[in-house]
């Protein structure tokens, strides 16, 4: 009995002493953590409080640059020096919805530091306060990171949507086609079983992607005749894509007249009978077939010689682009062009409709060579501006890498 009563009260000790311990060790712990974080002190801790204040405001439909000054918490006298002082280098009253105005003040005092503006992809409005307590603003380009990336890939459907398949970023794939615009068009010429492979810019800031840049090189074997090209700049005055030989492949003529299309009828040589007007035609013309209201572009330079109703065409516009050449642009909906009238290659001329002698919305296109209706598909038209001989030796040399990694693995 009194053998177990000893055990019971050694019992007692021990559990009391590994208690307090334990207490003490805790206590001890929180301690030395609290005051690793100054935990009992953070409210009077002046080394944790930010020094700045970030806000991005995002402009909403509707937004004019006072209202969204006034949400941003500025004063009208605050955003009128700024608006007054930004003008100079962007107007702040065109501030477009969805963009955003970014904020950089001083977190005790609320004085503005910096406001950022992206005016675009390429370009930021910058305003800071200056010495003479007003605010100064300069317009700078926006500074990316940017990586090198080769993708490549089998049409099996579709250009765009075997290249979305691979990851590109469908502003990618549209600056892809529109760099081989003058060459392929990508409404009547690729195939199943064609290949692309291309090298391009993608634009980072602080690790998170921001969009594609420049397509650097391109090769698109399409039936079995390989197109490619290069971005160069030989000088201001002829920057932009040669094929391998430093010609460049910028042609007198786009290969489509439309941005969003698809053939519907191809080029004949015979008369076609329309049903829904009891009538047979002629087809010697390309169809594009797209929603009402496509924007048609001309497809050269030249010189509007009609834009009105013309029978059968509906509403056409025509364009005389030298002695030899003329386009034609039928069942226009709207043109937007008049007789006499200058335009550039890939201006607007029109929106595709359903007018005259049609079925339903498409453009009928057509070129006219000495009088002449020709198959626009197969014309060989010469190229641009090609490289001087003695800069061909720096061209060469700047495309030698890309032209290896293109012709690598792409067949």
């Amino acid at each position: 009995m009194i053998k177990n009563k000893k055990i019971f009260f050694l019992f007692i000790i021990f559990l009391v002493f590994i208690v307090s311990t334990g207490f003490y060790l805790y206590k001890h712990s929180q301690a030395g953590y609290a005051e690793q974080l100054n935990i009992n002190n953070i409210e009077e801790s002046e080394d944790l409080k930010p020094e700045f204040r970030f806000e991005k405001i995002e402009i909403i439909p509707g937004d004019t640059f006072t209202a969204l000054a006034n949400r941003a918490g500025l004063s009208s006298a605050q955003a009128q020096a700024i608006y007054d002082c930004a003008y100079k280098e962007y107007d702040l009253a065109k501030i477009k919805a969805g963009n955003f105005l970014e904020l950089l003040s001083d977190y005790e005092t609320g004085e503005i530091k910096e406001i950022i503006y992206k005016i675009d992809n390429e370009e930021e409005l910058v305003v800071i306060p200056d010495r003479f307590d007003g605010y100064s603003a300069s317009c700078r380009s926006i500074a990316y990171d940017v990586k090198i990336v080769t993708k490549q890939a089998e049409i099996n459907n579709s250009l765009y949507l075997s290249a979305l398949e691979i990851g590109m970023d469908e502003k990618a794939v549209i600056e892809l086609a529109e760099a081989f615009q003058w060459t392929i068009d990508f409404a009547m010429d690729p195939r199943v079983g064609d290949t692309f492979k291309v090298i391009y810019e993608e634009k980072y800031i602080n690790d998170e992607y921001v969009r594609p840049g420049k397509i650097l090189a391109a090769r698109y074997v399409n039936n079995g005749i390989s197109h490619e090209l290069y971005y160069f700049s030989e000088n201001e005055d002829n920057e932009g894509y040669f094929d391998e030989t430093g010609n460049s492949v910028q042609k007198m003529f786009l290969k489509a007249p439309v941005a969003f299309k698809y053939i519907s009828s191809g080029f004949t040589t015979g008369s076609r009978y329309i049903e829904a007007f009891n009538v047979s035609t002629g087809h010697r013309a390309i169809d594009y077939a797209a929603p009402i209201g496509t924007p048609i572009r001309s497809v050269g330079d030249g010189t509007i010689i009609s834009a009105a109703w013309s029978g059968s065409y509906g509403n056409m516009v025509s364009v005389r682009h030298n002695s030899t050449y003329t386009t034609n642009y039928a069942h226009m909906s709207k043109m937007v062009v008049r007789y006499g009238q200058k335009v550039k290659q890939g201006d607007i001329i029109g929106y595709v409709g359903s007018t005259g002698f049609s079925t339903g919305p498409h453009l009928h296109y057509e070129m006219v060579r000495n009088g002449i209706k020709v198959n626009p598909l197969i014309e060989i038209l010469p190229p641009g501006t090609a490289i001087k001989e003695e800069n061909k030796e720096r061209f060469f040399d700047s495309i030698s890498n890309w032209q290896g990694q293109l012709r690598d693995e792409v067949n």
